[in-house]
């Protein structure tokens, strides 16, 4: 693409955004928005508030402690999923979250790993 096409193209992107930019500054939802903002990051400085606290203030759930380490979901192992397992022959269920499980080796060992795959009723969470 040649520099001028490019200049045009932008060029042409900024007449565009400049009249949304217009439509924007003449709707009456945003001049009445602006305006609370305005009072409200006044009032703000007037009983030195920061936006945290207004928030704290709103909605009062508890919050943890700054100094308390939240759990993070990375860095740890995920939750294996949920499979249950209905043997055909017998009706005995089994549910596991791990191919560990004593009696879903017995059925592997007696009947299959493919066989036993295929009993899967369903997968949870």
């Amino acid at each position: 693409m040649s520099l001028l096409s490019e200049y045009m193209k932008k060029e042409q992107l900024l007449k565009q955004i400049s009249e949304e930019l217009k439509q924007l500054e003449g709707d009456d939802r945003l001049k009445s928005e602006l305006q609370f903002k305005e009072r409200l990051e006044a009032l703000m400085a007037e009983f030195d508030k920061s936006p945290r606290d207004v928030i704290d203030m709103l909605d009062p759930k508890p919050q943890a402690p700054a100094s308390v380490a939240q759990p993070k979901s990375s860095g740890g192992r995920r939750k294996r999923k949920l499979k249950i397992y209905k043997n055909p022959h017998t009706g005995e269920v089994v549910e596991t979250r791990g191919g560990n499980q004593k009696t879903l080796k017995a059925w592997k060992d007696e009947h299959g790993t493919s066989t036993v795959e295929s009993w899967l009723v369903r997968t949870e969470d």
